[in-house]
């Protein structure tokens, strides 16, 4: 049996659900202006339900985001509120870790968007001295090209603590990026310290083919998908929000645990959930863990 590290699930999808609020571009952000200690619970929860990583509510905290809407001015402080929301969960839950998240820049599921090596890496690795600190890992989140996780790898670099890479994948066809790239050619960005190899925030039926792409890198390689249908075009317009996206009804904790522990026996060493996939998915996950013989770590 093997030791596994299990991530949490969810965090906007959770907010939008516990809040009440209407979402909106910056929903995950404005919330811990207008909601403070939600975020908070929601890690708690994670870690009652098994969870041994807490990824920070970082991801996308961007001034491209937030100037758009007049909080570029709190960047610094929206990313310390985030982290200390972070440790006031992990305070009841010694044996537990925080990853720091760096989401994409400009918007998720974009690789037109990308912006060149040189531009990111900055961008990128301020955010990483900010969180340095306060984490124990860096996690970049939903990298959608080569282009784009190149990036994220080297501005993450700054912080000077372990980079796990998670890459987005295509629905439909998960060997592919959702640039149309080959997860494979992965291998070229290897150059750059990289921890662990993820894939995340693709259907739970695309990750099985990523993972098989993953597992010959030669590096600790997990998942976690989440619940959407697909991620619709409108979503993929300028400034989305979640309303965009549609919720699958048949992805339960019993199913999404047999997504995953089929990742597990892959070789799998990481896993966890993203979008819609909540502390009920998490808790079941670690129960079918345990009862197997793993052990969590």
């Amino acid at each position: 049996m093997s030791d596994i590290t299990l991530l949490d699930g969810g965090m906007g999808q959770e907010l939008i659900a516990r809040s009440g609020d209407e979402p909106t571009p910056l929903w995950a952000t404005r919330v811990m202006l207008d909601h403070p200690g939600l975020v908070r619970d929601i890690h708690a929860d994670y870690f009652a339900a098994g969870a041994t990583i807490a990824t920070t509510n970082t991801y996308a905290i961007h001034h491209d985001r937030l100037a758009r809407f007049g909080l570029d001015p709190m960047f610094h402080a929206l990313h310390l509120r985030a982290l200390a929301e972070a440790h006031e969960a992990r305070a009841a839950y010694p044996n537990t870790r925080i990853a720091g998240s760096l989401g994409p820049l400009q918007a998720s599921y974009r690789p037109d968007l990308t912006e060149p090596v040189a531009d990111a890496a900055p961008k990128y690795a301020e955010i990483a001295r900010i969180l340095a600190p306060h984490v124990d890992l860096i996690l970049i989140e939903t990298a959608a090209s080569l282009e784009a996780a190149e990036g994220a790898l080297v501005g993450a670099q700054a912080a000077g603590k372990p980079v796990w890479l998670s890459v987005s994948v295509d629905d439909r066809d998960g060997t592919l990026l959702r640039s149309g790239e080959p997860v494979a050619d992965l291998a070229r960005l290897l150059r750059h310290p990289v921890a662990a190899l993820l894939a995340n925030c693709s259907v739970p039926e695309a990750m099985a083919d990523a993972l098989a792409a993953l597992r010959p890198l030669g590096r600790p390689f997990g998942a976690y998908a989440n619940g959407f249908t697909h991620i619709s075009g409108n979503f993929l317009k300028d400034a989305p929000t979640v309303k965009e996206l549609t919720h699958r009804h048949d992805l339960t904790p019993e199913k999404y645990a047999d997504f995953a522990m089929a990742w597990v026996a892959q070789g799998a060493t990481i896993v966890g959930g993203c979008c819609e996939v909540g502390p009920a998915h998490i808790r079941h996950l670690r129960e079918r863990l345990v009862a197997e013989g793993h052990q969590i770590v």
